[in-house]
């Protein structure tokens, strides 16, 4: 009859467990049948724990990942949002830039210009058959016999040569200067003879190229390095200069002083010309205005001549005008759009991987999912793993003081003080701690897992940079 009561005995309820735990550290029997009902109750709220994490029902898990993608994905939209307003600025951006290109070319590179032609004028016109698709010259001041306009399939030979000569005599005011412009090509010839009325006054005698560099010597007239040929003459003598570009080229007298000069000037000129008798267009301007339409995409050229010094014509003026082609401008802005686009789509994915805004999909996990994956189950640590109930952090003292806990067995009863013990694992002893907060609550073991996986602290939740064991002697 004593063997029932007995076992009666071992099985009390929860609350006779209760009151052996008060009384624990008065009466060594009380302090065993606690320990026991502890580990029972432990064992039991164990095994309901893994039946909440291993068998949980189904309309939980859709609930709790539905939850969690709905989270995730307003991420997404959010960022959706910022990449769409950024692909729009970026469209606008680059229309704007394209805007500019575009009129650069149309009214810079290629927009329209007035020519002043000299004698025996042969200039070559070569747009670009890309961005241009006809040409249009139209004569300013009309004259007979005026410029000619012609039209090749290639560039015609630069062979044709010739020789001829101009005397100007020019009283030149005090403080002003006068000028004679003739278009020369690359291999041509200039010799200019010279003669000043006074031998004691001298003149400046310069050979500019194009209207910048006259209007950089106008500037600067005693300067002598921003024109092509500078000197100071008096008396008589003879300047000659070899044409190394295809340009207009201005031959100006300057007067410095203070009374006007009388300057003769006998100009020679040995100039090449292009060979205009394979031309397939000719065009003398008998309508005011002529056009060459540029073939594409290998292109063809034009040549604008003027009658010689014997016709004894003033300077001719002309306006050359280019009509764009705008299908390369359409053409151009819409694959400019697509590389744009391309490329900001890439740097944007690059940004986002290297701030972490985006998020791969295998990266997703539920909102409960445990802090660490579960230890494999053995048997053999129940004993050690499920002492008691609490799981209260210890001082670093107290952290300190339980390094002698390691490699001894709590199965054996030399301690069952859990404060001392790994919160995490149950299994192993408090022997590091978080930095920079300084948490001491897990074994090295647990706490290198935690930082690998989550990187923050359990009891805190602040970044985890280092996990510090702590070792005793």
């Amino acid at each position: 009859m004593e063997e029932p009561r007995s076992s009666s005995s071992s099985s009390s309820s929860p609350s006779s467990s209760t009151d052996a735990v008060i009384r624990r550290d008065t009466s060594g029997a009380a302090t065993s049948s606690s320990s026991t009902s502890q580990v029972r109750q432990e064992e039991d709220d164990h095994n309901q724990y893994h039946q909440r994490h291993n068998f949980r029902h189904p309309e939980l898990d859709v609930n709790e990942i539905g939850t969690s993608y709905r989270v995730n994905l307003s991420g997404f939209d959010e960022g959706a949002s910022v990449i769409r307003d950024d692909t729009w600025s970026c469209i606008i951006v680059l229309l704007t830039f394209w805007f500019f290109v575009s009129m650069t070319l149309i009214l810079g590179v290629y927009g329209s210009s007035t020519l002043e032609l000299g004698p025996n004028t042969s200039m070559l016109l070569q747009p670009n058959p890309i961005f241009v698709q006809s040409i249009k010259v139209e004569e300013l001041n009309i004259s007979r016999p005026g410029p000619v306009l012609y039209g090749f399939y290639n560039i015609p030979s630069l062979d044709t040569a010739t020789t001829w000569s101009e005397t100007h005599s020019a009283s030149v005011p005090a403080d002003s200067h006068k000028e004679w412009i003739y278009y020369l090509n690359k291999g041509s010839q200039m010799s200019i003879s010279y003669s000043v009325s006074s031998p004691s006054t001298s003149v400046f005698l310069i050979i500019a190229q194009g209207k910048e560099g006259l209007a950089q010597w106008l500037e600067e007239p005693t300067y002598p390095n921003t024109t092509l040929s500078w000197n100071l003459i008096h008396g008589s003598g003879m300047i000659q200069q070899d044409i190394s570009t295809s340009y207009g080229y201005y031959v100006s007298v300057g007067n410095l002083n203070y009374e006007d000069v009388e300057v003769q000037l006998n100009i020679t000129v040995n100039a090449l010309l292009y060979d205009t008798s394979e031309a397939y267009y000719k065009c003398t301007f008998t309508d005011v205005s002529c056009s060459l339409k540029i073939l594409f995409p290998k292109g063809n050229v034009a040549v604008l001549t003027s009658p010689g010094p014997e016709q004894d014509i003033d300077n001719q003026y002309v306006k050359v005008s280019y009509g764009p082609r705008w299908a390369t401008y359409i053409i151009g802005i819409g694959t400019m759009t697509v590389l744009m686009l391309l490329a900001f789509n890439f740097l944007n994915k690059f940004r986002c991987n290297e701030d972490g805004t985006r998020v791969q999909h295998e990266q997703f996990r539920p909102e409960r999912a445990p802090l660490l994956s579960y230890k494999d189950d053995d048997q053999s640590s129940w004993g050690s793993s499920y002492d008691s109930a609490s799981n209260d952090e210890g001082d670093l003292e107290d952290l300190v003081a339980a390094g002698s806990l390691e490699g001894k067995s709590l199965r054996d009863g030399e301690s069952n003080n859990t404060r001392r013990l790994c919160a995490i694992c149950f299994d192993a002893p408090r022997d590091c701690f978080f930095l920079p907060c300084g948490h001491c609550v897990a074994c090295f073991e647990c706490a290198t897992r935690i930082a690998e996986a989550a990187a923050t602290c359990p009891i805190c939740r602040r970044n985890i940079k280092k996990v510090r064991k702590i070792f005793t002697v």
